[in-house]
This record gives C-alpha cells, structure tokens and sequence, in this order.
C-alpha cells in the first residue's frame, strides 16, 4: 500500500516533472479540437440553409407549373352569374349552400324509411311461399322455436 496522500497532484512526489511511463499504454497528446467540432456545425448549418433554399425553389417552380397547366372554367360556368361560381362544383355534399335539404332532414327521412321497411308485412313470392314479416314477428317465431335453423347442437360436456 502507498503511504502517499492522492491529492498531491500528477508530478507531486520523487519523479516530479516526469510523466509516468509504460510499454504498453500511451497518453493521448491533444484534446479534441474545438475547431473541428465547429466546422462540423458550420457546415450543418449551411447543408439546413441550402436545403430550404432548394425546397422553396422547388415549390416555386411546381407552382409555376400548376399555374401554367390550369385550364380556365368552363364558359357555362361563367355565364351562370356569380352566385353560381361560388359553389363548389357538383356533387355538392349536404349543407353546402345550393343544397335543397338540411342534412338532418335526410337523416330523419332515412330512419323513417328504414323503419317503416323493417314492420312491413308484404309477399315477396306468393307462390313459393316467400313472405317478408317484420322484425318483430321473426325474432319472436325464432324465440319460440328456441334455436335458429341450421345451428348445431352444443358440445357434450366433459366427464372427469
């Protein structure tokens, strides 16, 4: 064990002045070169400008060019009056003004339809025997039947 105190520093003791040597382990000689590590982001910073200036570039000249292949309205459009121009062109979505309905009355309207549909009681083929009953009566004539046609049988439990 050493009877030296640590912090007496590199070249504190009997080799002062020298540095320790072995064959096999060297000292680096320099730190990393701030330097370098400020060109690296010089040229980061230049690549990022460069690299705007190229896509601002490139949306100009695609916007030049969706500029240059637009065709103009159609004449019709045109002579229709400027109520007409501002609505977008046809299909018009529900709400978009020039639209007859309110997209809640088209809804209403539907559910309406549908439910109607589902409790109607008509033939669909009289002569095959084909009828259409409402949903009612079919879960009900199924419930009493206690299983739907085609199923099959549950599985036998297993004895231990």
């Amino acid at each position: 064990m050493s009877t030296e105190f640590h912090n007496t520093g590199h070249g504190a003791g009997r080799d002062s002045g020298r540095e320790p040597v072995h064959d096999d382990i060297r000292f680096e000689t320099e730190d990393v070169k701030a330097t370098k590590i400020y060109g690296y982001l010089i040229a980061l910073a230049i690549a990022v400008v460069l690299s705007y200036v190229i896509c601002v570039y490139v949306l100009r000249v695609t916007t030049r060019m969706a500029e240059q292949s637009d065709t103009a309205p159609p004449a019709v459009r045109e002579q229709m009056g400027a109520e007409y121009r501002a609505m977008p062109p046809e299909p018009r979505l529900q709400g978009v003004p020039g639209h007859e309905q309110d997209p809640q009355y088209d809804m209403r309207k539907k559910v309406e339809d549908d439910t109607a549909a589902n409790e109607q009681t008509t033939w669909i083929d009289q002569n095959a025997g084909i009828a259409q009953i409402s949903v009612k009566d079919a879960m009900r004539i199924i419930a009493e039947k206690k299983a739907l046609p085609g199923a099959s049988a549950p599985p036998a439990e297993k004895k231990k």
